[in-house]
C-alpha cells in the first residue's frame, strides 16, 4: 500500500517541482501555455472522453449531482466560520469551495485508479468548472453577466461532446484518438503550471491560509460520506468523489481573485498553503482507499 501511495503522489510532485525549479531559474510567461491548455487540451480531452460512446455518462449523473453539492455545501457549512471569524466571505469561501481538480485532481485520479476512473474524473472537473464559471464568479461580481459561459471552450467542447455521446453518434476512431492523444497532454502540463504558478504567491496571510488548508478538505470530507450513501456511489466513482472532496483550492481562484480585486494577497496564500498542505491530506485519503481495496496495480 505504501509502494501504491508513493507511485501515485511522487509523479504528481515531482512533476510540480519541477514546473517550480524551472520556474525558479527561467521566469517563463505561462501565460501562453495556460492559454493552450484552457483553449485546446483540456477541452480535446473533456470531448473525446465524452464523445467516445463507451462511455455511458449516464450512469455518472449521481457522481456529478454528488460533485455539485461538495462544491456548493462546501461554501454553505463554512459560512457561519466567516462569520464568526470576521472573514470577507467572497475572499475565503471561493478557494474553499472550488478545488484543484484539473492541475490535480485529473491527474492523480488517473494514476491511482488508472485510466478507466478518466471519465468520472472528467465529469467532477466539468461539474467543477462550470459552477466556478457560473456561481464562483457571481460570488466575486454580482453583476458578471452569465453569458459569457458559452464562450469558454470548455463549455462548448462539454456540450459537443455530451450531444454526440446521449445521440448515440459515432466519430471515427482515428479522430477520438487523435483528440485524446493530444488532450492527455494537458495532464502534466497542468501540474507543470501549477509548480511555476505556485512561485507568484506569498505567505503574507498565513494563518488565514492555515485555517483554509485545513477547512477545505475537511469540509469536502464531511459532506462526501453521507453523499457516498445517499447516490448509493460505488467502486471507482466512490473512490474518486473521496478524492475530489479532498482536494485543495484551485489556482484559478487566485488568478480570479487578481482579475476582481478580492484581496489576491490573501486567495494566494490560501492556495499556495492548501497546496502544500494536500502533501499531508492526500497520502491518508489514498492510504483508506487503497487499504479498502480501491486502486491501480502497481508494476513489478
Amino acid at each position: 500500500m505504501f509502494s501504491q501511495i508513493l507511485s501515485t503522489l511522487l509523479p504528481v510532485f515531482l512533476i510540480t517541482g519541477c514546473g517550480a525549479l524551472y520556474g525558479h531559474f527561467r521566469k517563463p510567461d505561462m501565460r501562453g501555455l495556460n492559454t493552450l491548455n484552457m483553449e485546446l487540451l483540456v477541452p480535446l480531452l473533456i470531448f473525446a472522453v465524452l464523445a467516445d460512446s463507451k462511455a455511458a455518462l449516464q450512469d455518472y449523473a449521481s457522481l456529478a449531482m454528488a460533485g455539485a453539492v461538495v462544491v456548493l455545501g462546501s461554501g454553505l457549512l463554512l459560512w457561519p466560520v466567516t462569520r464568526v471569524l470576521k472573514l470577507d466571505w467572497r475572499t475565503f469561501l471561493p478557494p474553499m469551495m472550488f478545488n484543484n481538480t484539473g492541475n490535480m485532481g485529473l491527474p492523480l485520479m488517473v494514476l491511482a485508479f488508472g485510466e478507466k476512473a478518466l471519465p468520472a474524473a472528467v465529469v467532477l472537473f466539468i461539474v467543477e468548472m462550470l459552477l466556478h464559471f457560473t456561481v464562483g464568479l457571481r460570488m466575486l461580481d454580482p453583476a458578471t453577466p452569465l453569458w459569457r459561459l458559452y464562450r469558454i471552450p470548455v463549455v462548448l467542447a462539454t456540450v459537443a461532446g455530451l450531444a454526440l455521446n446521449l445521440t448515440g453518434l459515432h466519430l471515427p476512431h482515428w479522430f477520438l484518438e487523435s483528440a485524446n492523444m493530444l488532450g492527455t497532454t494537458c495532464v502534466p502540463l497542468m501540474l507543470f503550471a501549477l509548480g511555476v504558478r505556485m512561485l507568484d504567491v506569498d505567505f503574507s496571510a498565513w494563518k488565514v491560509g492555515l485555517l483554509g488548508a485545513v477547512a477545505c478538505p475537511a469540509s469536502g470530507l464531511i459532506l462526501a460520506w453521507p453523499l457516498i450513501q445517499l447516490f448509493d456511489l460505488q467502486g471507482l466513482q466512490l473512490a474518486c468523489l473521496w478524492v475530489f472532496a479532498a482536494l485543495p483550492p484551485a489556482v484559478l481562484n487566485y488568478m480570479l481573485a487578481e482579475q476582481y480585486k478580492r484581496a489576491p494577497h490573501t486567495v494566494a496564500s490560501l492556495v499556495l498553503i492548501g497546496n502544500l498542505g494536500s502533501a499531508a491530506v492526500m497520502p491518508v485519503v489514498l492510504g483508506l482507499l487503497f487499504s479498502a481495496g480501491y486502486g491501480a496495480p502497481v508494476a513489478g
